[in-house]
């Protein structure tokens, strides 16, 4: 069990060589509520932004996560409900998938995105727990840099709207409670493309093309490209491969299925639509802004993620 002092409580100083108290910022803090070990380093952010004499917020699903675990006590730090919050930097603790929930949360607001990385991979949130008092310490030196990432969100015609309707990775059609692949028609800006037989397609962005996409096999693309990917799910035809396309495209989809309904996957988060709805995809007017460290550079960490040229012997178990 943690506890936090009563210097932190009353924001005084705390011993540390390399902090001083600056110009104030404030911080807004996401993070997993499944797992306690993915915040276990939850303490020593909190002493860190005290120690510059930062304002702090934390969603509330986080913060009763984290008082109900003995982490923090009540009453320690401000709290506010979903996107309701203003703050200069939101600090997302977890893996990706806290992170681009964070991003949805956000939404058009624009407020970098920091990701501590205490999940597996993480392609988005990539710093890691040793690296947080020098990751904070950059921002108040203006050590970083701010890469936008596009969004895609989708509008349902003849169904229930989907919620999180906008994703930082993919939007994804799949089939539902059935063996039988189903059936998807799909446009792009309102030109025939193809009839998809598949267990589903994804349309995924240049940040999410590492993610689903990849492992559906479709290509890595490079972020700041401008395009999108739309990947077949399991295809019944091996003819149909994925293709990449602008980002400005309106793709549409609709969709037959045995059963009737499917799944609208957006970021993970999924939700039931039924086979008469109309499905538009299209890049959202804003763009997710994360937070890098300025001597970061894209091809290293796809490198160092993807384990290119990395002596898979030498990789301990």
């Amino acid at each position: 069990m943690f506890g936090i002092s009563k210097h932190y409580m009353c924001k005084k100083k705390f011993k540390s060589s390399k902090i001083m108290v600056s110009r104030k910022l404030r911080f807004a803090l996401f993070g997993n509520i499944y797992q306690s070990r993915k915040s276990a380093n939850i303490l020593k952010i909190m002493e860190c932004l005290a120690a510059h004499g930062a304002d702090l917020c934390m969603e509330k699903a986080f913060y009763d996560f984290l008082v109900s675990s003995g982490m923090i006590p009540r009453g320690c730090v401000e709290v506010f409900d979903g996107c309701d919050f203003t703050a200069d930097f939101v600090i997302s603790l977890g893996g990706d998938g806290t992170l681009l929930r964070a991003a949805w949360l956000v939404g058009s607001k624009g407020t970098p995105i920091l990701g501590i990385n205490m999940g597996r991979l993480g392609f988005l949130a990539d710093i890691v727990p040793s690296e947080i008092e020098s990751a904070i310490n950059s921002l108040y030196e203006d050590d970083y840099a701010i890469e936008p990432h596009s969004v895609i969100r989708v509008e349902v015609e003849g169904g229930d709207p989907v919620c999180p309707d906008c994703a930082l990775n993919d939007i994804a059609v799949l089939k539902r409670d059935t063996a039988s692949m189903i059936t998807i028609h799909a446009e792009i800006n309102g030109e025939y493309l193809v009839t998809y037989q598949a267990d589903g397609l994804i349309v995924s962005t240049p940040t999410g093309s590492t993610a689903y996409s990849l492992s559906n096999g479709g290509p890595i693309i490079v972020p700041r490209t401008g395009t999108l990917c739309l990947t077949p799910v399991a295809p019944h035809s091996l003819n149909v491969r994925p293709i990449v396309i602008p980002d400005d495209s309106e793709i549409t989809l609709t969709v037959e299925s045995r059963s009737h309904n499917f799944l609208i996957a957006v970021d993970g988060q999924s939700g039931k639509c039924t086979e008469n709805a109309r499905l538009t995809i299209t890049k959202a007017p804003y763009s997710a802004r994360i937070v890098k460290r300025s001597n970061q550079r894209y091809f290293s960490t796809l490198r160092e993620k993807m384990m290119w040229g990395a002596d898979t012997r030498m990789v301990k178990n």
